[in-house]
C-alpha cells in the first residue's frame, strides 16, 4: 500500500524529474573564447600573398609636351612653348589666342596653367575662361607635392 501512494503522487504533478527546458551555453563559450585565442595567435603568422604583375614593355607613343601658362604674383603672365622653347608675355585676354598660334595644326597639345600661391584664384578662372572660348580643351592646373 505505501508503493501505491508514492506512484500516486507522482502521477498528480508531485516532485519527480523534469525535463530541463533550458540549454548550459558555458561549455559553448569556453569553446569559442579557446579558438579566438588560437586565431588571435595564429593571425600574425600568417604571411600575405604577393601578387606577380605581368609586366609589358615601354609605351610607344611619344610623350606630349604641354604649353605652359605662368600666372605671376604681379598679374603677368608668361606662356612658354616647352617644344619649341619660344615664350611671350601677354596680358590675361591675349593668353587664349597666343595660346592657340602655338598648337599650330596640333589642337590636342595639354595646356598647363602654374599660378604663384598668392594670385587671386579669380586671375586663373579668367585665364582658363580664355582658354575655353578659345576651343582649346585639354586644360590642367599645376601642381607642387607636398613633402
Amino acid at each position: 500500500m505505501a508503493g501505491s501512494v508514492s506512484r500516486g503522487s507522482q502521477l498528480r504533478g508531485g516532485r519527480g524529474r523534469r525535463a530541463m527546458s533550458d540549454i548550459n551555453v558555458v561549455p559553448y563559450i569556453d569553446v569559442m573564447l579557446v579558438l579566438l585565442i588560437i586565431f588571435m595567435v595564429a593571425a600574425p603568422l600568417t604571411t600575405p600573398g604577393s601578387i606577380d604583375l605581368p609586366s609589358v614593355a615601354k609605351s610607344q607613343q611619344a610623350k606630349e609636351t604641354p604649353i605652359s601658362v605662368e600666372v605671376k604674383a604681379d598679374k603677368g603672365v608668361k606662356v612658354r612653348d616647352t617644344k619649341s622653347g619660344s615664350e611671350r608675355t601677354a596680358s590675361m585676354k591675349e593668353v587664349g589666342a597666343i595660346v592657340q598660334q602655338m598648337q599650330a595644326g596640333d589642337a590636342t597639345r595639354p595646356v598647363v596653367i602654374s599660378a604663384d600661391k598668392t594670385v587671386e584664384y579669380d586671375a586663373v578662372l579668367q585665364i582658363m575662361d580664355g582658354l575655353k572660348q578659345q576651343g582649346i580643351a585639354r586644360v590642367g592646373l599645376a601642381v607642387k607635392p607636398r613633402t
